[in-house]
């Protein structure tokens, strides 16, 4: 393997390029194969004995599916995850080469409609076990209170079903399970009970540009939290986790599992307690019986129909996936909400060219944050966002430049020997609920003869006027920090409602537990029972929500 980084003084320092990872050429041949074949350690397994009956079913083994599953598992209950994707060894799979890695997200097509239609695949969705954490940027802040009462400060949008208080000890809990890097105090929230549990990571080069412009405009900021590790943790359930080497590659799989993916975390706890994990099992069909009461699964894996039968089902695959599912076989559906009030973050990018060395391939994307725009007193939109500086891997800003400034040939390779001397800012920010958003299942057929999901997006006027106040500000920290060639990029980030949470099944599709109204042992926990969007990025409050959603299922058990 390449030479890692070297830290010095808490800042990444440039080093000569290093050679291709020798790894690449053989993982590219190896990923052509068809993710529905066997990979290695998942090769067939002798069919489950169709009369078996398991407590609980989870589908998905994201930031929804993992937590729960350990919880469920360390109760002495019998469960069993099913991934549509594969089981992969970061150590030996996953090369330092952004191409290669492509395996990682959702590549199946989904369609796209409105007038700001959203880009799936890298931008929100992953597959494999672990689901899209594989390639999460490992950015894990808190949402604030007033994040969860929207329409009860600004009359827009909806409330949550509960209060911030419900989510502060599952937030404390995983930040210190997970060995969240972050500071302490923390400055938009100085009174925590309890600190990061790790110092923070170092600033890359974007991150000390914004902190040196934005202290000239009086903006305040600060390392930002981060679920890779900044020293060497232990890792209940795997053993010790190394630190992170800051190689910078983070959206596309760390493969030293410094970063906290559910498969180097939660994932090992739930198979330490005996959950068994299911990989290459892409469901299909939900049965119920006469009662209405879900009876079991059925799945597809390595060319063979599987049924699982259950006593309790957990949806956890994200909001394109879990919709459709309902959708297909038509459960849940009274409410009329599934598929409904599809948001996604307002994602607007600032970039600059700078005369300094930046190399914005390496350290931790997001390496410094500033929350002080979460209720800006000159704000003419609802909610708030965050800013935080942003790093990028080549072929990920070439992608940008063609979409944004249309370069294409020759100017395209010219502007790209700039590079190593861009640098990024963008947002975060909430968004609301609106009729006009939906997903909806399409008259073309998938490869497995599926419908198609086919999401509608237009931002309304609060995420224009939001963006509008965004760039403008972005722009001034980048012309104080001394930038040339200044440019936007209009994009939405993450999957959010589709099935969201509330006190009501009228208006609701799962109460606030998370159990559905209509079917009385279906659990849904993942981002598509947001009824809000957050200013925040979601990984850390769908973490929250899966324990607070076993928790609730266990405690009525034991009622």
């Amino acid at each position: 393997m390449p030479d890692e980084e070297v830290l010095e003084e808490g800042v990444l320092n440039p080093v000569q390029p290093e050679i291709q990872d020798p790894l690449l050429q053989s993982l590219l041949a190896d990923n052509a194969t068809p993710a529905t074949e066997p990979t290695g350690e998942e090769a067939p397994v002798p069919l489950p004995d169709p009369t078996d009956e398991v407590d609980c079913v989870v589908i998905g083994t994201g930031a929804g599916g993992a937590p729960l599953l350990a919880r469920l598992a360390m109760a002495g209950l019998k469960v069993v995850a099913l991934e549509a994707g594969p089981r992969r060894d970061p150590k030996t799979e996953y090369a330092t080469d952004e191409k290669a890695q492509n395996f990682l997200f959702w590549n199946d097509e989904r369609l796209s409609a409105g007038q700001n239609p959203v880009a799936f695949g890298k931008n929100n969705s992953g597959t494999g076990v672990g689901g899209s954490t594989l390639h999460y940027t490992a950015y894990t802040p808190r949402a604030h209170r007033g994040d969860l009462k929207l329409f009860t400060d600004f009359g827009q949008g909806v409330d949550w079903p509960f209060g911030i208080e419900e989510l502060e000890p599952y937030y404390e809990e995983i930040e210190h399970f997970l060995g969240i890097s972050g500071p302490t105090p923390y400055p938009w929230d100085p009174t925590r009970r309890k600190g990061y549990p790790l110092a923070p990571l170092p600033l890359n080069g974007a991150a000390l540009l914004m902190q040196r412009a934005c202290a000239q405009l009086g903006i305040e900021t600060s390392p930002a939290a981060n679920a890779a590790l900044s020293a060497r943790y232990y890792q209940e359930g795997i053993g010790w986790r190394e630190a992170c080497t800051n190689r910078g590659f983070c959206q596309a799989g760390c493969n030293r599992g410094a970063k906290a993916s559910m498969d180097v975390t939660f994932l090992p706890l739930a198979e330490s307690y005996g959950a068994e994990i299911r990989a290459d099992a892409y469901v299909t069909e939900i049965e119920r019986d006469a009662s209405g009461r879900v009876t079991g699964v059925v799945y597809e894996q390595h060319g063979r129909t599987v049924r699982q039968r259950c006593r309790h089902l957990f949806l956890c695959a994200g909001a394109v996936e879990t919709p459709r599912l309902l959708m297909l076989n038509e459960l849940a559906l009274n409410s009329g909400q599934v598929g409904k009030h599809f948001m996604a973050h307002p994602g607007m990018q600032v970039w600059g060219t700078f005369d300094e060395d930046i190399r914005p391939y390496k350290g931790i994307p997001g390496g410094l944050i500033s929350e002080d725009t979460h209720r800006p007193k000159d704000a003419d939109f609802a909610g708030g966002y965050l800013l935080q500086s942003i790093g990028v891997m080549p072929v990920t800003f070439a992608t940008q430049m063609v979409r944004q400034r249309k370069l294409w040939g020759q100017p395209l390779r010219d502007y790209m020997r700039t590079y190593n001397h861009t640098a990024g800012i963008n947002i975060l920010g909430d968004c609301l609920p609106h009729e006009a958003n939906f997903m909806e299942l399409s008259d073309e057929k998938d490869a497995r003869g599926l419908p198609k999901p086919r999401l509608h997006f237009t931002a309304q006027e609060n995420e224009q006027r939001m963006n509008r106040h965004a760039e403008k500000l972005m722009r001034q920290i980048w012309e104080a920090a001394g930038a040339k060639d200044i440019w936007a990029f209009e994009r939405y980030a993450h999957v959010i409602g589709t099935a969201r949470m509330g006190l009501s099944g009228d208006e609701a599709v799962v109460n606030p537990d998370g159990k559905a109204f209509d079917v009385p042992n279906l659990y849904i926990c993942d981002n598509s029972v947001f009824p809000s969007a957050l200013s925040v990025n979601p990984a850390l409050t769908i973490m929250a929500l899966s324990l607070r959603t076993a928790d609730k299922f266990l405690a009525s058990l034991r009622a």
